[in-house]
């Protein structure tokens, strides 16, 4: 029989500056449901990648006193080396310039809307935001500012060709309001559908190619650009041929809009399947405020991980971030979550059973069956409420869970004192090294090189260097 086939996607990352932490949450995110769902038996194809036309493209090129190739052949380097370095399972890593690849699809689609009758050209007047790279309107304001950017738009006037999303307005609310499309959590599906019934206006799709150059030529207009979004959002066909429709999208809460609303418009107009799920996150601020060049306050993952390990980094991400909220990154916090949960948790458990192992001279059974009711039961439902958790993109419930497997471990070898030599001590410790085995298995898609780390012990009975060597508190910054 052929495996149920998977297909996850993050969104491509914008190569106007190297990345930083907030990339790096949505992509372990993904990482743990693609990993999650091959251990299930499924055949997962998992696309991540980074989009690299656009204005903002050609001016960070000319601060960098770069050309646009030259300089986004860097950029994308550093994003494919940071999926490297967090230990990422991607299928493909797509790049927008991939004149090969990505190119032919997009022309091919621009085609196919307007044999559909969905683009049309225009002169038009509006208010752009520059950070967005899109036309807005005065609903998209807040107090005269563009409500993402927080800067006020300016007016251009140019000749444009325009998709008619319009004419999917109802369409897609009907989609929404009937789950079509799951949005999770709730409250972005109520604020998309809250768009979608004041009705959708037609969007620009071009910008005239005197004034942006470098971007994908609409392929019967040499004279106009196809605009950053019309090409971006075709990654997801071009990256994966004969993968779509995506089981799910993971995209921060800010590009919401172009993959809720004109996503969708662009499917329906083409006559392809809609994504089942989009998983939207939220920001990584740092004490209390987003991260920004002018603050100086960018936290760089590759620093993280050289300093603590991949693994901590991923475990922060997906145990302290709230998956589909804001949240915080301190040094503090990150230290504490590593030393607590990590160092004296994970790590201090694994080392005390190993050695309780050797020094018992204990020959780890074959057998899969605990003598313990008690401990059979608390492993089956820690793994269910793993399962459930991440079924559910939980991601920080499912790692609690699987802490609280450890915490019962740590009260179990406390009451039973497996160190002391008695006729149940080979049982005791049996015992917990069934346990480590399926915390082992439960912390696969989330920490994949402990994970391997503490089956090798379990399977040679040897324990390594620590896990996660305890920082010295004196140090905590």
């Amino acid at each position: 029989m052929s495996k149920k086939k998977f297909y996850i996607t993050t969104s491509i990352a914008y190569t106007n500056a190297p990345p930083h932490l907030g990339f790096a949450l949505e992509t372990v995110q993904a990482d743990v449901i693609a990993r999650y769902h091959r251990l299930l038996g499924e055949d997962v194809f998992f696309l991540t990648g980074t989009d690299e036309h656009g204005q903002k493209i050609v001016k960070a090129a000319e601060e960098a006193g770069k050309d646009p190739k030259k300089f986004t052949d860097e950029i994308s380097r550093k994003f494919k080396q940071l999926a490297n370095s967090l230990n990422i399972s991607n299928t493909e890593f797509i790049r927008t310039t991939d004149r090969k690849k990505h190119w032919p699809t997009v022309q091919k689609i621009w085609l196919e809307l307007k044999k559909k009758g969905d683009i049309y050209k225009k002169n038009y007047k509006g208010l752009y935001c520059s950070g967005c790279e899109a036309f807005i309107t005065k609903k998209d304001l807040v107090n005269g500012k563009c409500a993402v950017h927080q800067r006020e738009p300016e007016i251009i006037e140019e000749e444009n060709y325009f998709f008619r999303l319009s004419r999917y307005s109802k369409q897609i609310k009907k989609i929404l309001e009937k789950n079509e499309i799951k949005i999770i959590p709730e409250t972005r599906k109520n604020e998309m559908l809250s768009f979608a019934k004041q009705g959708l206006e037609d969007i620009s799709f071009s910008r005239p190619r005197k004034d942006l150059k470098w971007g994908i030529p609409v392929p019967d207009d040499n004279s106009q650009t196809i605009y950053v979004w019309a090409d971006a959002l075709t990654n997801y066909l071009s990256g994966a041929p004969g993968r779509w429709p995506a089981d799910i999208h993971f995209i921060g809460k800010d590009i919401q809009k172009f993959h809720c609303l004109i996503w969708p418009g662009m499917l329906l107009s083409l006559g392809l399947p809609l994504p089942r799920k989009i998983f939207v996150h939220g920001f990584i601020n740092v004490q209390g405020q987003k991260m920004s060049k002018s603050l100086g306050n960018i936290v760089d993952p590759f620093e993280l991980i050289e300093k603590y390990g991949v693994d901590s980094v991923r475990y922060f991400l997906l145990r302290e971030i709230p998956p589909t909220e804001d949240g915080d990154f301190t040094r503090e916090k990150f230290e504490g979550r590593y030393n607590a949960d990590l160092s004296r948790g994970l790590g201090n458990l694994v080392a005390r059973v190993v050695k309780m192992a050797q020094i018992s001279n204990f020959q780890f059974p074959n057998s899969n069956k605990f003598s313990n009711s008690k401990f059979q039961t608390k492993i089956n439902k820690t793994r269910e409420e793993c399962h459930r958790s991440l079924n559910e993109l939980r991601f920080n419930e499912a790692l609690a869970a699987a802490w609280e497997l450890i915490s019962f471990c740590d009260r179990y070898i406390e009451k039973e004192k497996p160190w002391q030599e008695s006729k149940k001590q080979k049982e005791i410790i049996g015992n917990l090294l069934f346990a480590l085995k399926e915390i082992a298995e439960l912390l696969q898609p989330f920490l994949p090189e402990s994970s391997d780390r503490i089956k090798k012990q379990i399977k040679t009975g040897r324990s390594s260097e620590p896990l996660f060597p305890r920082i010295p508190i004196d140090k905590v910054a």
